[in-house]
């Protein structure tokens, strides 16, 4: 199949509130960003029901609504925003090259990665049946309104601990599933939850189904690996808290990444390993994982795109 070409300035490789952040900015300061979503335009976001947590929306927002805003935003200031995937790159020499959707070449002076990071699963038809009706996979977006409920969490490693914490001073309980005899958590990390008279651990306990009246949680349904017993607990909410893996496989070998594949930044700023290459949002971030945190780095790969290339055309001499 013959490929076509094409070269731009800047290329966003992802949409969600980092990418468009980082569009909205890049377009604004004319350098005619092209954007491919990925195969799900707007991100983790338009999988969330209300957002009551960024600024400016007094009353909340639903996560595909906001998305919806964001592309406006970012189509009104002339973002050539494209539905399609980055199939493979070549960070290797200037410009970068990109392929999309395994047929066409881009080459690109600055490139911005905001491919996002997917929350891990575990895999229940019921999981995706209540997702966003009492099912979550970040307690810190959601666990408000789960206000003096009883709630369950699973995972054992300090993500999960952490959430635990969390919801404990929201919620009425929080029943933290183990799956092993043990945490993966740090000691401080378990040290604190085993500090928490409304967090009761369940170990040894896997998750069977969640059930539901059809609209929202009403209990989950673990069994107890080692009695093989059964047993049925009242929930509202049902918190997934086994981690999330950031987008970046097509990056492998091109960009410095940690062992979980975040891509490294140079701190405090947006910059990875590859000269005119830049990473916002979830896929450099493990930490923070917010909508704001996301469109703010977005903010700082557009400013460091656009700081890079007026470098390139007035380069100050030592």
């Amino acid at each position: 199949m013959s490929q076509e070409n094409e070269h731009v300035e800047c290329l966003i490789i992802g949409s969600g509130p980092a990418g468009y952040t980082a569009a909205i900015y890049a377009a604004r300061a004319d350098l005619k960003p092209i954007m491919y979503t990925g195969m799900q335009a707007g991100g983790q976001l338009t999988q969330t029901t209300d957002v009551e947590n960024f600024p400016g929306y007094p009353q909340g927002i639903m996560g595909p609504e906001m998305m919806e805003d964001f592309r406006k935003q970012a189509e009104r200031f002339g973002t050539d925003i494209r539905f399609g995937y980055v199939s493979s790159v070549d960070f290797s020499s200037a410009p970068h090259k990109v392929v999309v959707d395994e047929i066409k070449t881009i080459t690109a002076d600055t490139v911005i990665i905001a491919t996002g990071a997917t929350a891990k699963w575990l895999g229940l038809p019921s999981e995706q049946q209540y997702n966003g009706f009492g099912v979550s996979a970040c307690a810190v977006c959601d666990g408000f309104f789960f206000k003096g409920q009883d709630v369950a969490i699973v995972g054992a490693g300090d993500t999960a601990a952490e959430e635990a914490t969390y919801l404990a001073k929201l919620c009425n309980k929080v029943h933290l599933l183990v799956r092993r005899d043990e945490f993966r958590a740090s000691k401080a990390m378990v040290a604190r939850v085993l500090a928490t008279p409304n967090i009761e651990v369940h170990y040894n306990t896997e998750t069977q189904e969640i059930l539901g009246n059809g609209k929202n949680v009403t209990a989950v349904k673990v069994i107890n690996n080692k009695s093989n017993i059964t047993s049925e607990i009242p929930v509202e909410g049902f918190f997934v808290a086994i981690g999330h893996k950031p987008n970046t496989d097509i990056f492998k070998g091109q960009l410095e990444m940690d062992e979980t594949g975040y891509l490294l930044t140079k701190p405090g700023s947006t910059l990875t390993n590859i000269e005119g290459v830049f990473a916002c949002g979830d896929v450099q971030d493990m930490y923070y994982r917010q909508a704001v945190t996301a469109a703010g780095s977005g903010c700082m790969a557009a400013l460091d795109a656009e700081r890079y290339l007026a470098a390139k055309e007035h380069p100050v001499e030592a």
